[in-house]
């Protein structure tokens, strides 16, 4: 309670509430083609174009590709017009792309929307505005309360998983766009009204340039960090983002019973996203428990375990054919150590890059946004291969063992060197 209390008493919290909303919102837009996925395909195939698997996951990976790179690309607009006019300028874009497709309607061609997928990627880059925005009014003591509050966004991908495919269902999927569009245009003026730019007196602005990037990307612990973070924060969102699409593949049948006996005849797509849902609130929720166990234990063995889970969860997903309980099962633990991942390698950025954690966090935050790009691309051509995921999966279990290796190679180094004067634990 005292913390909530120096909250108000220190910072802004009109622009603390703005951030969070401004963010949470926009993670689900930027992720909304996940939920709707398999309306999209439908309504394609009525018209007479078949996508394929490889179609379907350029359509997916598209946003996460945007706004992976935007990220920098905005970071860089929070330095030279402030975070405020950057975060309204980017919403701006997502609205009018938002309202594009709903006008379209079912004219919308495949290309039409490729190029929307494009520009729902400034959603995504709202990481490297709504942090600084909200972190600039705090002293260093609150910052990690305040990013921890300002970053909680990942209950919005939740959210569209819930709410978009019933919406879908009973009005369209274009009219799920129309409500982003509406929702985007409340969170503008919100955002316009009660979030401030931290004046001089409080924040002394500290630019970033490119050189600070090209200095950092040439430090061979980055490309460590990019490596964890693009497995991390890369197989929660690519997975997440995959997975209706992957469940509606794999187990039709399965959750056509699951509507008749559960949910009163709810179509199946809807159920689809139901379950989507789930496995990707376990990853919400424990993200924040992950960095608290890297923090008790050490980031690096909080790695280990976390990473070995997930070879063993995607090695399972590979080569078994899993009841339909067991396999959402499997993703919900999957799932949920990939988010205690993220919590852990960002419990170790800020204690090896404490004095350019700007600058990591849009190279590290681009570094996931590939990383689920490369996941939902690989998983669409094991489908388009192989008839199936199974070599998706073993390849992203192959990388995440690299990085389990990656972590054995530097771990001795890091506690050696910065860890022994980081003041926490590795």
């Amino acid at each position: 309670m005292a913390r909530l209390q120096a909250l108000k008493e220190e910072g802004h919290w009109p622009t603390l509430l703005a951030a969070f909303f401004y963010f949470d919102m926009s993670f689900m837009i930027w992720t909304i083609l996940g939920p709707l996925s398999t309306e999209i395909v439908e309504s394609f195939a009525a018209s007479g174009f078949i996508m394929s698997s490889g179609q379907k996951a350029t359509l997916l990976s598209l946003p996460i590709l945007s706004g992976a790179l935007l990220r920098i690309v905005l970071g860089f607009g929070v330095d030279k017009f402030g975070a405020k006019k950057t975060a309204l300028s980017s919403q701006f874009i997502v609205i009018c792309a938002l309202l594009f497709t709903y006008l379209q309607g079912s004219s919308i061609t495949y290309d039409m929307l490729l190029v929307v997928a494009v520009f729902l990627g400034f959603a995504g880059a709202s990481f490297a505005v709504a942090l600084p925005q909200a972190g600039q009014w705090y002293p260093p003591k609150l910052q990690g309360l305040v990013l921890g509050i300002a970053g909680a966004a990942n209950v919005g991908v939740v959210m569209g998983f819930l709410f978009a495919p019933k919406i879908a269902e009973l009005y369209g999927w274009q009219t799920v766009f129309l409500l982003g569009a509406g929702l985007a245009s409340i969170l503008f003026i919100t955002y316009l009204v009660l979030a401030k730019d931290a004046p001089a007196s409080v924040y002394k602005a500290n630019p970033k340039k490119l050189k600070d990037y090209v200095k950092l990307l040439k430090d061979k612990d980055t490309w460590w960090f990019n490596l964890f973070y693009a497995i991390s924060f890369g197989g929660f969102v690519g997975f997440g983002v995959f997975l209706k699409l992957y469940l509606m593949d794999t187990y039709p049948k399965e959750m056509a019973e699951v509507g008749l006996s559960w949910l009163a005849e709810e179509n199946i797509k809807v159920v689809a996203g139901y379950f989507g849902a789930l496995c990707i609130f376990g990853g919400t929720v424990l993200r924040p428990i992950g960095g608290a166990i890297a923090d008790k234990m050490g980031g690096v063995k909080s790695l280990y375990i976390f990473f070995s889970v997930v070879v063993v969860m995607t090695v399972i997903n590979a080569v078994l054919t899993l009841p339909f309980g067991i396999a959402i099962l499997v993703f919900f633990i999957t799932m949920a150590n990939l988010g205690m991942a993220n919590g852990a390698v960002f419990q170790l950025v800020p204690q090896r890059f404490a004095k350019d954690i700007g600058v990591m966090v849009g190279i590290i935050g681009a570094a996931g946004g590939l990383g689920g790009t490369a996941l939902i691309k690989t998983l669409g051509w094991s489908k388009d291969t192989f008839d199936g995921y199974s070599a998706g999966f073993l390849i992203f279990a192959g990388v995440t063992l690299i990085a389990i290796g990656g972590i054995s190679l530097v771990k001795t180094r890091w506690r050696t060197t910065w860890g022994a004067t980081s003041g926490g634990r590795i």
